[in-house]
């Protein structure tokens, strides 16, 4: 069987600063693939260009949150094949928790997504494909995240959906399980990082935290298979198993 590869190709990715963003972009130009990181923070995206430290690289701010600049910036961007999410920010709590934070991953993880979609998908190469993210917490929920239990499940449904209606375009979804990266933990002390990766170790089957570049391997799959759409894939560890 001949390699699929990204070789000549160009990607988006929202949210491409840090973490499996950062990690998608380094294995996609690692294939020989040209790639477009946005994010809301230009010294971020400065410091991933840098380490990347390839003129592959393209970088715009972008605030996800704001429909208007996502329209902007995806006719600036103009023709493209694939395009990954992973971009968002949010707190998690119980049912009893505000309407602010019941509201926040939606706001922050669903809309955005949602919105990137409606104005990139005029944009992309009938074959190539949308990578959206959830998260294993909607597989398998804990008693501390309802909303966001949901939010990602939204997220998984919205992924099939977009299958059939933006066909021959390919729309999947990749939901992580707990990944160390530090996106995920900007401001916490490294004690409470610490007791969160060791309580994941002992509730998934590998019994470790996965790695960005695990994450991202699952997001180059979803873009190079071109006879995978509409499907949801765990890396996780095996945490919505157990």
């Amino acid at each position: 069987m001949s390699t699929i590869s990204l070789k000549n190709q160009r990607i988006v990715i929202i949210g491409g600063s840090s973490g499996i963003g950062l990690a998608t972009a380094q294995q996609a130009i690692e294939q020989g693939a040209t790639v477009v990181l946005a994010g809301r923070s230009k010294e971020k995206l400065l410091q991933a260009q840098q380490h990347l430290g390839s003129d592959a690289v393209e970088i715009y701010p972008l605030d996800n949150r704001d429909e208007q600049q996502l329209q902007a910036f995806f006719e600036h961007v103009g023709s493209f094949d694939h395009l990954f999410t992973p971009g968002a920010s949010y707190v998690r709590g119980p049912i009893s928790s505000s309407s602010e934070i019941a509201h926040s991953c939606f706001n922050a993880k669903f809309w955005p997504q949602y919105n990137a979609v409606k104005y990139a998908s005029p944009h992309i190469n009938p074959t190539g494909s949308i990578v959206l993210m959830s998260g294993a917490f909607g597989q398998r929920p804990l008693a501390d995240g309802a909303s966001y239990a949901a939010c990602n499940g939204a997220i998984e449904s919205l992924g099939k959906a977009l299958a059939v209606e933006l066909s021959p375009i390919r729309v999947n979804v990749i939901s992580p399980g707990t990944i160390r990266t530090s996106f995920n933990w900007e401001g916490a002390k490294q004690e409470v990082r610490d007791e969160s990766y060791d309580h994941y170790t002992k509730i998934n089957i590998v019994g470790r935290v996965g790695t960005a570049a695990e994450a991202a391997h699952t997001t180059i799959y979803l873009m190079t298979n071109n006879y995978t759409t509409g499907s949801t894939l765990f890396p996780d560890g095996g945490y919505i198993l157990r």
